[in-house]
């Protein structure tokens, strides 16, 4: 079973992935919206009044999810003026054609297309970070510097919040974890740390500074006014308002009276994983009409994925994300990796050790619960996904095995007879029958992985924050 679990988690290779998996957020939604396709599809023949009772059906489970009063009325209004023409009526299917447009008025809601950071000409590029207290700013601008330096680039965080104890010193220890410089002068005015921290970037040949900003547990004017006095302070500055998803509508309320204050970019929406409605996450972008940049799972510094909104309209319809999976193997497994990976599985020298750490860089890409909700079709087909629970003990299980065997036993497991594989089971605290099915699911992943290489490469790719683009001028 753990085999061909990491095979599909390998290759996305199914007909119901980031990072976005889908957020436990909108597993509720998702569920309501394919309860009303569902009843919609069990119909030989769909009247007008039909399709208004579906239609129904998705307007109620949009304001469960907590989406914006006015988004869910001007949402459904779309889809109602485009579902009840002829050609949906008179369609072969129009449960699917009805599907087809809520997709397209789902990726329209969410922003069209994806909107990563525009990184300037003139180096180096600025980000500011601006949020209420606890948003998750400090964690985000960890987690942002730990993607630009994986995309190439020479990133440096800055410290500004003066006044939250320890908000500095909080700054630099998740700087030391990412492995990214941190800027900071003490209680000096944030506007002149941020100058100066952009011309210390400039004369080391920095690429990005991301600003942390102070923060408020409420909203006022004494935030706003320092936020706005450090954009104002650089000619093309990139303003990111950090937004916690778990607020539900105090979110979008959040970012209203941002966007007035502040000349926002765009938004980061954090805690996508955790288990609010997702009402913010659907709103947000038509209540301000800024696009949501990225978003932020779990409290991981690698848990940051580009917000894609075609991507996440699957999601939330419950048609899975293969690109999302894809992208996350190609961050856990490098070009070089990959080729040596090949190599070993046709010449037939994939061995233990290297079963060890495919599952390690699987373990990498996320929890393995939900890397396989990733795949269509996944929640189709019983017992293949875990629980989280569940999926964490397999795989501390096979870990646990292969490091109680000695070298020459991983590198030749042809040598594991009874004996050898009774103290294994023994040095890893499990059973001989537990130790067996490992061998077993090892054999099972390097045949099925020999198939699928076939002769043919791995392709990887790399992922920037987004193109060079000069930003417009304020």
């Amino acid at each position: 079973m753990l085999a061909r679990r990491l095979l599909l988690v390998r290759t996305g290779r199914l007909a119901r992935p980031a990072g976005m998996p889908l957020p436990a957020m909108f597993e509720t939604l998702t569920e309501n919206l394919k309860a009303a396709f569902r009843h919609l599809g069990s119909k030989g023949k769909v009247t007008e009044n039909d399709l208004r009772t579906g239609l129904k059906e998705i307007r109620t489970a949009l304001l469960d999810a907590d989406v914006n009063y006015d988004v869910v009325k001007q949402f459904t209004k779309r889809v109602q003026d485009k579902a009840l023409g002829a050609d949906v009526l008179k369609g072969l299917n129009p449960a699917q054609q009805l599907l087809k447009i809520v997709h397209d008025e789902l990726v329209h809601l969410l922003g069209d297309e994806a909107a990563p950071i525009q990184l300037s000409k003139q180096r180096p590029s600025v980000v500011m970070l601006c949020g209420l207290q606890g948003s998750g700013k400090t964690t985000m601008a960890g987690k942002l510097g730990r993607r630009a330096a994986r995309d190439g680039l020479k990133p440096l965080l800055v410290a500004t919040d003066i006044y939250r104890p320890a908000a500095i010193q909080q700054l630099q220890v998740v700087g030391e974890q990412v492995g990214v410089p941190v800027f900071a002068m003490g209680q000096n005015d944030p506007a002149d740390i941020a100058r100066a921290a952009v011309s210390h970037a400039k004369s080391h040949g920095l690429d990005l500074v991301v600003i942390d900003t102070a923060g408020r547990l409420h909203i006022d004017t004494q935030m706003m006014d320092e936020a706005a006095r450090i954009e104002q302070a650089f000619e093309e500055v990139e303003t990111l308002l950090v937004v916690d998803a778990m607020t539900g509508q105090d979110a979008v309320n959040v970012a209203e009276a941002f966007s007035k204050a502040l000349d926002l970019d765009g938004v980061i929406l954090t805690k996508l994983d955790g288990d609010a409605r997702g009402g913010a996450a659907l709103s947000v972008r038509e209540v301000i009409g800024k696009p949501i940049k990225f978003v932020g799972i779990g409290e991981h510094l690698d848990g940051l994925d580009v917000f894609h909104p075609d991507r996440m309209a699957q999601r939330i319809l419950g048609q899975g994300d293969v690109l999302t999976l894809i992208e996350r193997a190609q961050q856990a497994l490098d070009a070089e990796q990959a080729a040596e990976m090949q190599r070993k599985l046709l010449e037939d020298e994939f061995d233990l050790e290297d079963f060890r750490n495919h599952l390690r860089n699987v373990r990498k890409m996320g929890p393995l619960d939900q890397l396989l909700k990733m795949i269509p079709g996944m929640d189709n087909l019983p017992g293949l996904v875990p629980t989280p629970e569940e999926g964490e003990a397999e795989l501390d299980l096979v870990d646990a095995v292969i490091c109680s065997m000695t070298p020459d036993e991983r590198h030749n497991p042809g040598i594991l007879n009874g004996g050898r594989r009774r103290r294994i089971a023994r040095g890893s605290g499990t059973s001989v029958q537990d130790v067996n099915i490992v061998i077993k699911q090892y054999n099972e992943l390097r045949g099925m992985m020999r198939d699928m290489t076939d002769g043919k490469p791995l392709q990887l790719g790399n992922m920037r924050l987004g193109a060079p683009k000069v930003r417009k001028h304020r």
